[in-house]
């Protein structure tokens, strides 16, 4: 009997050496491959192409470098909003310089002398602390006729008040307490040119007795004019608020959201005697020239120029054939007045513009000090925030086509003008 060969191990062995020998092709295609890319990655970048970068080696003890924050928005606290925080912090800053004041009439003064205006008085209004002597600017009219006065601050506390002295027309006053035993903290003042039309009000003061309420608005117009009670002049510059601003009000300061003076709350604008959404303040710079002075003398004066005008827009001009589109129709230089003794020429044609009556042919003002004037109110607010007494001006006027320049010196205001 005869037996075949075994070929199975033959056969294992031939796979495996083939498997062996196609492993190793591989491997070294591959490793021809990667060459390449392995020197590239030490060249120099200029050798390597503008698409390489080449990273220096970094120390095996380096730190890695830290990424940079993802800027984000701190978290808002929904109790302490933008408004919120504005408002809180002007009033924890400026309610303590601010007062309530009570006055008794001189008649009721007179007929109960013993009695102080602590818990009985015959008027109310509000006033704020302009420096550490005791002097606290409020209304003319919150004090006008008043026998006593005595004020109240934040902490409760009161203090009989005397009257420095009053301005009708700015209608601010000057009181003072003895600062002995206060803690006295004037309120700053504010720049006018600062202010725009839109910018936050804050008015802090005593409506209807209720002291130190705040109520917050808006800044809705720059430049009105008010003719106030009792006055033959006009007070220029007057900033108007949608801020509540009622009885009680008057004296109190209108405060930006920096809690620096921007005007002292006078006046309010309603047919039922409450607020409509239509207040006025008296413009800051009054309170710094007018204050200061009244505390330095008891009274301020009022630069005079002596003159009555009208504003002239272009269709006025166009109608009556004016030379100039913008400026002020002098309409009289009131007999004795400084523009008069100056040669200022007033006009004497009555006519009509759309039914509004034009007193033409006197001269044309059409800048004070190389300050170009538009309107009255420019003049008005000129004379009222850069000028005094005895100042001398310089007033540009057209006259019969030709422009002249006049020299006039500034008087105090008189009380009363003739009419």
């Amino acid at each position: 009997m005869s037996s075949q060969p075994n070929r199975l191990p033959w056969i294992i062995g031939a796979v495996v050496l083939i498997f062996f020998v196609f492993l190793c092709s591989i491997a070294v295609i591959g490793g021809a491959a990667l060459i390449p890319f392995m020197v590239v990655r030490d060249v120099p970048a200029e050798v390597a192409g503008a698409t390489v970068v080449v990273r220096p080696q970094t120390p095996e003890n380096a730190a890695a470098p830290t990424p940079a924050p993802v800027p984000s928005l701190p978290p808002l606290d929904a109790s302490d909003d933008q408004d919120t925080a504005i408002y809180t912090r002007v009033y924890e800053f400026a309610n303590p310089s601010i007062v309530a004041v009570r006055t008794l009439d001189a008649d009721a003064a007179e007929q109960a002398p013993d009695i102080e205006p602590f818990f009985f008085d015959t008027g109310e209004g509000s006033g704020f602390v302009i420096d550490t002597q005791g002097h606290i600017v409020t209304n003319f009219h919150v004090v006008e006729g008043a026998g006593k006065v005595v004020v109240q601050f934040s902490d409760g506390a009161q203090a009989p008040a005397e009257i420095v002295g009053s301005d009708r027309d700015s209608d601010l006053a000057v009181i003072k307490i003895d600062p002995e035993g206060f803690d006295l903290r004037p309120l700053p003042i504010g720049e006018i040119d600062d202010l725009k039309v839109g910018s936050r009000v804050i008015v802090i003061g005593n409506p209807f007795g209720n002291a130190n309420t705040l109520t917050t608005g808006i800044i809705s117009a720059l430049g009105r004019q008010i003719n106030l009670p009792n006055s033959q002049f006009t007070l220029p510059e007057v900033i108007q608020t949608d801020a509540a601003i009622n009885p009680g009000n008057s004296g109190g300061p209108m405060l930006n959201a920096d809690g620096e003076v921007i005007g002292v709350a006078f006046m309010l604008q309603s047919e039922s005697g409450t607020n409509a959404g239509i207040g006025f303040g008296i413009p800051a710079y009054f309170v710094e020239r007018v204050a200061r002075a009244i505390i330095a003398s008891g009274a301020y004066q009022h630069p005079w120029l002596g003159v009555r005008g009208q504003s002239i827009s272009p269709f006025v001009s166009r109608e009556l054939n004016l030379p100039v589109e913008r400026g002020v129709l002098v309409v009289e230089a009131i007999p004795d007045g400084p523009a008069e003794k100056a040669g200022v020429q007033g006009g004497g044609e009555e006519v009509e513009v759309e039914g509004f009556p034009f007193t033409i042919g006197g001269d044309i003002i059409t800048a004070i000090d190389g300050q170009p004037i538009t309107i009255f109110d420019d003049l008005l607010a000129y004379l009222s925030r850069y000028t005094e007494p005895g100042q001398q001006v310089t007033l540009t006027i057209m006259r019969d086509g030709e422009t002249v320049d006049l020299t006039i010196t500034l008087e105090p205001r008189p009380e009363t003008i003739g009419q």
